[in-house]
């Protein structure tokens, strides 16, 4: 494989590893410096906001400047953030109102980072010679491996080292994905139109916002792939963050909770390396209907909660139905948004994936305290299904293979609306 190809994923791997293990071993170690439970739900949710704030608006600001530099910039400022804190420790110690500060800070490159790599990501291709479906597989195989790895190697990091030491550890993941990012040659990551000629952007920021969402609101095609992302994020982190939780502290075996992840991120690395080995046979339509049809079975071997096994295989399915539907999506999502658009346009479906564990956590929440976990489980795999209507029998969904004229996939976007 060439150096565009190898590095574009290299850096996407670092990049997802520092995050994994920063999401494990960040509250342990603000848990750790302040000594409150309620300080580290704080610095969660005071991130939280940002993130998908930050993910709404700097869309406009990817578009407008080369992608590359972008994805590279993101990953210096989630760097940045980490490193301070063990700097500040050194010289003043560390209070909660640090961690708030920088927990802030390092959001601003968290989901602006996850949309600039993405809207590299067909240039990627272009310059690259791989075909789509082989390195959206790959991506996806490599995020279930960050998945697998990192919470594991936080937890190492921190029995080996004090939290200062996991810190530095965690920042230069994201440095070394910066510099993995250079290696693309910066010709890659200009903004160009359909017909190869270089971007220009006008209007206001707010104008430019405005038309991006004109376009993802009014495309059949993209709102409907956006609801299906949005409701399956909620369902996962429903189940994930609240009902197995307690459905195995019900059962008496709280420790088996890992391995239903492990099982879960098995099931994607699967997914995306039979996607990327096999998904350029056979029709899209068959591949999209497999990751939908898959999903819903998953999600009703775990809504069940009938055994511990189930809920295992259930995960799996979910897993493995995940790598499917996300390198199918992914390869329909480089040929039909805009170029000059995909900034704006994936930084909104980024943001509402952000904002979506919140949801599905919160309803998982009510629904257990008023109604018992095994109807709420139930209520968020109906959930499922009133999105998976529209993902079966849209019209915009049918026809799913390439358009036979180069630079069509702007006009079937604009064409939808």
């Amino acid at each position: 494989m060439k150096l565009i190809p190898v590095a574009y994923l290299a850096s996407y791997l670092l990049s997802l590893l520092g995050n994994s293990i920063a999401g494990v071993a960040l509250p342990l170690i603000v848990l750790q410096v302040t000594g409150s439970v309620l300080g580290t739900g704080i610095v969660a949710g005071a991130t939280a906001v940002p993130a998908v704030l930050a993910g709404l608006l700097m869309g406009v600001v990817i578009d407008r400047i080369n992608r590359r530099t972008s994805s590279v910039v993101t990953d210096l400022v989630s760097a940045g953030a980490i490193a301070a804190l063990p700097l500040i420790d050194m010289f003043s110690g560390l209070s909660l109102g640090w961690f708030i500060l920088f927990g802030i800070i390092g959001s601003l490159g968290d989901v602006p980072g996850m949309t600039a790599r993405e809207t590299l990501l067909p240039a990627v291709v272009r310059h690259s010679g791989v075909a789509a479906e082989r390195l959206i597989g790959l991506r996806e195989a490599l995020g279930a491996v960050a998945l697998l790895v990192g919470p594991a190697a936080a937890g190492t990091l921190m029995v080996l080292f004090d939290g200062a030491t996991v810190l530095w550890i965690t920042a230069a993941t994201s440095l070394a994905a910066a510099l993995l990012t250079l290696l693309i040659p910066h010709r890659v990551g200009s903004v160009v139109t359909t017909d190869g000629a270089a971007a220009t952007v006008t209007g206001t920021g707010w104008a430019q916002l405005r038309d991006g969402w004109r376009v993802l609101f009014r495309s059949p095609f993209l709102t409907v792939t956006t609801v299906l992302s949005f409701a399956s994020v909620i369902v996962l982190t429903g189940m994930q963050g609240l009902i197995l939780p307690v459905y195995f502290t019900l059962v008496e075996r709280p420790g088996m909770l890992g391995f239903v992840l492990t099982a879960l991120a098995a099931g994607t690395l699967v997914g995306g390396t039979l996607y990327a080995t096999v998904g350029v046979r056979g029709r899209r339509r068959v591949w999209f209907l497999a990751g939908l049809s898959g999903s819903t079975l998953g999600f009703g071997l775990v809504a069940a909660l009938s055994s511990v096994w189930w809920v295992f295989g259930g995960a799996f399915v979910v897993g493995l139905s995940s790598g499917l539907f996300g390198g199918i999506v992914g390869v329909l999502m480089i040929e039909r948004i805009p170029e000059q658009m995909r900034g704006r346009i994936m930084g909104t479906q980024n943001a509402m994936v952000t904002a979506a564990p919140a949801v599905g956590i919160g309803s998982a929440a009510v629904l257990t305290e008023y109604a018992g976990v095994r109807v709420a489980a139930v209520v968020l795999a109906c959930g499922w299904l009133v999105a998976l209507g529209p993902g079966l029998f849209a019209r915009s969904l049918r026809t799913l293979e390439p358009e036979p004229a180069a630079g069509d996939g702007e006009r079937v976007v604009v064409g939808g609306a």
